[in-house]
């Protein structure tokens, strides 16, 4: 609550400005902005991506695109390698070590990094299949809209129906698989990354801190893969350059390392129900907005 009491004088200054004025190509306040949205919506089941368009839409500005989007997503990811750095180099040496020694193949370490390699698979091949879609009309808001409220009721099942009984230790090649089936469906803005994996994780029994951890770490490969692959097309048609790029990607690390460490903590304790409310609230008033003509579906 703090991060965003301390937003809100910007954004109700850049919101002002941008209602009296046509929509023109990004600025800094409107980068910092963009930074901090991302930050505080990676890692929460609600969807970065979705916010990332429906702030825009709010205040008129331009869509910054998926390529911007994608990128400054390294912000965050650094942040997930920033708090896990530990685990990923224990995982990263037991996983080069098995290759050779095979005693150290029974280790959650070394298998971890085969899970990780393979739950990967199915985002990478569904990205590049549907990059076009995923770029154009899978960002229109009443897409991302409906995707918000449908995936908020599935998570809510997975609440109910998982027992919540297997910790990481646990895992195996079949997790592995569904929680990275599940990642493929975060392609579509609204889903959410880390709600369709940590939802997959739930119905899969394991407990939400088990089910959180895999989904941030699961988050690093393919998050970098789709940032480096849309890296070339920043700035291309007018949008924002490398500079602004940059520190939206500086505010989204500092911001996104704030709201992990928080996430980390409250969901050790805490259901993910707040989250199911929250993207219900955010669904329902796009429609109303949608539907009475106040924002548009598309960007312009």
């Amino acid at each position: 609550m703090s991060l965003l009491a301390t937003a809100q004088p910007l954004v109700t200054h850049l919101a002002a400005s941008s209602a009296s004025s046509p929509k023109h190509d990004m600025n800094l306040g409107q980068a910092i902005v963009y930074g901090i949205v991302q930050g505080l919506t990676e890692f929460l089941p609600i969807s970065s991506t979705a916010h990332l368009r429906i702030v825009p839409a709010l205040f008129n500005w331009d869509d910054p695109g998926a390529p911007f989007t994608a990128v400054i997503q390294l912000g965050t990811t650094l942040a997930v390698v920033l708090y896990f750095w530990r685990e990923l180099i224990q995982v990263g040496s037991a996983w080069i070590r098995g290759l050779v020694d095979k005693s150290v193949r029974g280790t959650l370490e070394y298998r971890m990094g085969w899970y990780l390699i393979l739950a990967t698979i199915p985002v990478g091949i569904f990205g590049v299949a549907f990059s076009h879609q995923i770029e154009t009309g899978a960002r229109n808001l009443w897409i991302i809209s409906i995707t918000m409220i449908v995936l908020a009721f599935v998570l809510l099942w997975a609440e109910r129906v998982g027992t919540r009984n297997r910790e990481e230790e646990d895992l195996d090649v079949r997790d592995a698989l569904a929680v990275g089936t599940a990642q493929a469906l975060a392609l579509i803005p609204g889903a959410s990354r880390s709600g369709t994996t940590i939802t997959a994780g739930l119905f899969r029994g394991l407990d939400r801190a088990a089910a959180a951890r895999f989904s941030f770490l699961l988050s690093i490969p393919a998050v970098v893969l789709s940032g480096l692959y849309e890296a070339r097309k920043i700035g291309d048609d007018g949008g924002a350059g490398a500079g602004l790029t940059g520190v939206a990607l500086i505010f989204a690390f500092v911001v996104g390392l704030a709201s992990i460490v928080w996430l980390m903590r409250w969901i050790t304790k805490h259901s993910t129900y707040v989250f199911i409310y929250y993207r219900v609230i955010v669904g329902v008033m796009l429609i109303a907005l949608l539907a009475t003509g106040v924002i548009d579906a598309t960007s312009k």
